[in-house]
């Protein structure tokens, strides 16, 4: 499947989303380097330790490179580069393919312009909706995915710090377990959703639609219009409930980084 065209969605919409996106994911450790967002958090998530290239800037591509991998190399960490339909200058891409900058992790931002309202579905007599925190929420989550102790911290960090406040939210069962979980952030009119989590006994059950489609619900009510995601793009099962909740694929991104490519995050 090919990824889909920024031209298929208007670019200051697109434009919005991707800010939105890079709000949410703003890890404390961050700094700019001529006109690039670089973010080196120690946590697991890619999009909070990458270059963010959102500017031609004015120096040398190779001086800039330099400059990133002088920061990755103090900070311990492995120098990514995020590429989106955005991304400057122009040829950057094939600039770091040509110097061995390997692609992975297909990424699409999906884009729902039509949120849920109304009656929202009950939720069934043998779970309980509950509301936590965003520290809790973190060391559920990183659970859930195996994230090591540091890598749950810096999740926690980056919610607890966002410029974009995050309401989590998990579905558990009469024993107190979590069956799932889902959190998301808004923006002005903007809802983002994030970190969608069911424990592999619990799949197929509807139980992520169910959670997101009440948290999607509720963020309508506090003047959401549009919701965004990011997802990947070889996750069909994920993208099909995505795709009964709405949403539907407006652009893509991916990574690119020397050497061996890493584990996907």
């Amino acid at each position: 499947m090919s990824p889909p065209s920024a031209l298929q969605w208007p670019v200051d919409l697109l434009s919005r989303i991707e800010d939105a996106g890079l709000n949410a994911s703003a890890p404390p450790q961050q700094r700019w380097i001529d006109g690039w967002l670089v973010r080196f958090s120690p946590g697991k998530a890619q999009r909070a330790r990458c270059v963010n290239a959102l500017s031609p800037g004015r120096l040398p591509l190779s001086e800039k490179l330099a400059l990133c991998e002088a920061l990755y190399r103090e900070a311990g960490l492995r120098l990514l580069f995020r590429l989106t339909p955005f991304s400057e200058p122009a040829g950057l891409e094939d600039w770091l393919s040509q110097r061995g900058y390997q692609s992975f992790d297909d990424t699409r931002v999906m884009v729902c312009a039509a949120l849920p309202g109304g009656v929202e579905a009950p939720i069934p007599a043998d779970l309980r909706f509950e509301e936590v925190d965003s520290e809790a929420y973190a060391h559920v989550v990183g659970e859930f995915r195996g994230t090591d102790k540091m890598g749950r911290q810096a999740h926690a960090q980056r919610l607890i710090h966002s410029p974009v406040p995050y309401r989590g939210s998990v579905l558990r069962s009469v024993d107190g377990n979590v069956l799932a979980c889902a959190q998301v952030a808004v923006e002005a009119d903007m809802v983002g959703l994030y970190d969608v989590f069911t424990v592999p006994q619990a799949r197929g059950t509807g139980l992520s639609k169910l959670l997101c489609e009440r948290l999607l619900s509720q963020a309508r009510l506090h003047g959401a219009r549009l919701a965004y995601l990011q997802v990947d793009a070889t996750n069909h099962v994920a993208r099909s409930v995505y795709h009964r909740l709405g949403f539907a694929d407006a652009y893509s991104y991916h990574y690119r980084a020397a050497a061996a490519v890493p584990e996907p995050s």
